[in-house]
């Protein structure tokens, strides 16, 4: 309630819980970027590599789409509302009926995929040979079944983290990229040929999925839940069910719009050779920041969002949202300044091994450069859209993101004749902004101007100090290249990548403090409550 303590605290969203969820969503990126790494090595960036960038993306839409987008974005206020105001018992009830319908549905959906994943990748990639389709709709249907695993740990997913228990769900993906590594270090030791090496990846994936969905199930059990997935009983008359399906209709017309900007984008890159697979790089680096920062903040953010609209306090609401955009643009901005500046040594460090080359990697850099310059407004659409919801104004979410994607399509035709590849990964930032700019004009025409210091003086703040980290970080690129002499190897790459890294990350800190950024004082006042409560 507004009264009770943690509705009046200082901090609206929880810096050290935060910083918490961010350190384990950290160590699954990092194990991504392990993942990503061996793929490029065994694989490389040509159409083997693009057969089964298409084939893994059909499952990972869906899963977008229903699963980890429309499901959870719907079932965690449904959830937090049954919890808090009808008890324990009646929200498992509803746990066990969306479960059931999950089976049901998404089972169902798998099996279709299966079935006619030849058209479905002849459709998302028009641009492949017959030899390379075909390849792409084998691999699909090893895939598919991870539809139904992920569909299953986001229900899991949305229990724990309406119920605050963010480690789990955070740790879970980790293992996902275990599985993929296990088998991909068992490929590089079998030494096989791309094109078989990415059947055995594909086979991997699958194996990850399973694991996710295991890596939750203790804590699931620890806070009370038993599977009992049922549809009896007139289940579909509850109104948790009722109000997930309402949220749920509004949430799939919003979300379907990135979807389709997704294969906008990949029918344009299937018509050049490594396109796909460069873009999925370039798009995976950009994710680092923000799965580990944008993602993090929006779960803790979303929890508080939907408990406090739960009780009816809009004045806690405000502050919350208020308080997570500020620390997204506090750390996601100067991430994408780092991304762009050091795009090249950052990749070359990552990817150029094997049969990954530098011709990938100048590629690759190419389009994390344009990625970045959207990745302030993706993690802010994470952060707002969760709250309309929430709200029970799915529209405006809805509104934002069929503008996104009218904008995407046509920002691609315009630009792809002119850049290729790179017009592909820049519309998708610019759309990005669009979308974010719908649920930012429509929060504050409604509601007025979120809690705490304004964000546009907080954004200036953090831009200038971001422009500080561009300026060191390059001159430290520059001067390690000079003194290098263009050496080659291992030493070479982690230097040019990480000390420019270290030199622009201690920059943006120093001039975060002359500026007097709050966000900083409140991050490290977060951890040093950890280590209080640690010690």
């Amino acid at each position: 309630m507004a009264g009770t303590p943690e509705a009046a605290g200082a901090a609206p969203v929880r810096v050290g819980r935060a910083v918490w969820l961010s350190a384990a969503t950290m160590s699954s990126r990092v194990l991504g970027l392990v993942r990503d790494q061996l793929f490029a090595i065994l694989i490389g960036a040509n159409r083997f590599s693009d057969a089964f960038v298409v084939a893994f993306r059909i499952p990972n839409l869906l899963r977008d789409l229903f699963a980890e987008g429309a499901l959870s974005s719907a079932f965690v206020p449904a959830f937090a509302d049954a919890h808090r105001n009808r008890g324990r018992e009646a929200a498992y009830r509803l746990a066990n009926t969306v479960v059931a319908l999950v089976l049901l549905v998404v089972g169902a959906i798998t099996l279709l995929g299966i079935a006619f994943a030849g058209p479905l990748v002849a459709l998302m990639a028009p641009g492949y040979t017959a030899d390379q389709a075909a390849l792409a709709a084998y691999l699909t249907r090893i895939m598919m079944p991870f539809l139904l695993l992920v569909s299953l740990s986001a229900v899991a997913m949305g229990m724990l983290n309406a119920q605050g228990r963010f480690t789990a769900p955070a740790v879970a993906p980790a293992l996902f990229n275990v599985g993929a590594i296990a088998v991909g270090l068992g490929l590089w030791l079998a030494g096989l040929p791309p094109e078989r090496a990415v059947v055995g990846w594909s086979i991997g994936t699958l194996l990850g999925g399973a694991l996710q969905l295991a890596a939750q199930l203790p804590s699931v059990r620890a806070v009370g839940y038993r599977a009992r997935p049922a549809l009896a009983g007139g289940a579909l008359a509850d109104p948790g069910v009722r109000r997930i399906f309402r949220l749920m209709g509004a949430a799939v017309v919003g979300l379907s719009a990135t979807q389709v900007n997704i294969l906008v984008n990949t029918v344009f890159a299937s018509h050049e050779e490594g396109a796909n697979t460069w873009l999925q790089m370039a798009f995976r680096l950009m994710q680092l920041p923000l799965g580990v920062f944008g993602v993090a903040i929006a779960t803790v953010a979303g929890a508080g969002v939907a408990q406090r609209a739960a009780a009816r306090d809009m004045g806690a609401v405000q502050d919350t949202l208020g308080s997570a955009l500020r620390l997204v643009a506090f750390l996601n901005v100067p991430s994408a300044v780092g991304l762009a500046v050091l795009a090249r040594p950052i990749i070359s460090v990552i990817y150029e091994h094997g049969r990954f080359g530098a011709a990938d990697t100048d590629a690759t850099a190419a389009a994390l450069v344009c990625y970045a310059a959207g990745l302030y407004a993706y993690s802010a659409v994470k952060v707002l859209a969760p709250a309309f919801y929430a709200l029970d104004r799915a529209r405006v979410p809805v509104v934002g993101s069929v503008l996104g994607m009218a904008s995407n399509v046509v920002l691609n035709l315009a630009l792809y004749p002119v850049l290729g590849y790179r017009g592909v990964a820049l519309g998708t930032s610019l759309a990005a902004l669009a979308n974010f700019s719908v649920l930012l004009f429509s929060w504050r025409r409604r509601h007025g101007r979120l809690g705490g210091e304004g964000l546009a003086r907080q954004l200036g703040k953090v831009l200038l100090a971001s422009a500080v980290l561009a300026a060191v970080a390059f001159a430290a690129e520059r001067g390690l290249a000079g003194l290098l002499g263009g050496r080659a190897g291992v030493p070479a790459q982690l230097a040019l990548a990480f000390g420019p890294i270290a030199a622009g990350g201690l920059a943006y800190l120093a001039a975060a403090r002359a500026l007097r950024i709050a966000e900083l004082d409140e991050l490290l006042a977060g951890l040093r409550r950890r280590r209080a409560r640690r010690a």
